[in-house]
């Protein structure tokens, strides 16, 4: 089993403003693994994704909390885990069907799709009325001199 070197957690309100706090939190703490640009900008994407997703469709009508759990993993992966305590999702199997929404028609129904396609392993775990975790895992390459000291 892979164990983490290194993990923080945070905390926010449901507000969208708090989307960029998160990506830039999960960019800054996974820096310690040396990522390139295109790495550092696809879990930038996976993460501004599974928060807009709690923010928009978690707590439709009222502000709720977020955690993002981050883990640096001795494999040179990080692990994001972002969890809400909204109104869960009914079937996770549609939900994850590309151009699937229950947003406005502003939304694109993608969500799921860019986070999985930007990360090395998706899972979505959800109960009505208790909220939904996403749990992503992407392996960063290894450097000449980079990596947790």
């Amino acid at each position: 089993m892979v164990k983490p070197v290194n993990q923080a957690t945070i905390e926010f309100l449901s507000r969208s403003a708090n989307e960029g706090f998160a990506r830039s939190s999960a960019a800054c703490f996974a820096a310690q693994l040396d990522p390139t640009l295109d790495e550092l900008n696809d879990l930038k994407t996976a993460v501004s994704e599974a928060v807009t997703n709690s923010i928009v469709h978690a707590y439709p009508d009222t502000l709720g909390k977020i955690s993002m759990r981050m883990q640096l993993m001795e494999d040179n992966s990080i692990v994001i885990t972002v969890r809400d305590w909204g109104i869960g999702i009914a079937d996770i199997e549609q939900a994850r069907t590309p151009l699937y929404t229950t947003g406005k028609d502003d939304r694109s129904g993608m969500g799921f799709t860019i986070m999985e396609s930007f990360t090395d392993l998706l899972r979505v775990k959800s109960t009505l009325g208790k909220g939904t975790t996403v749990i992503m895992r992407k392996k960063i390459a290894r450097r000449a001199g980079g990596g947790i000291r």
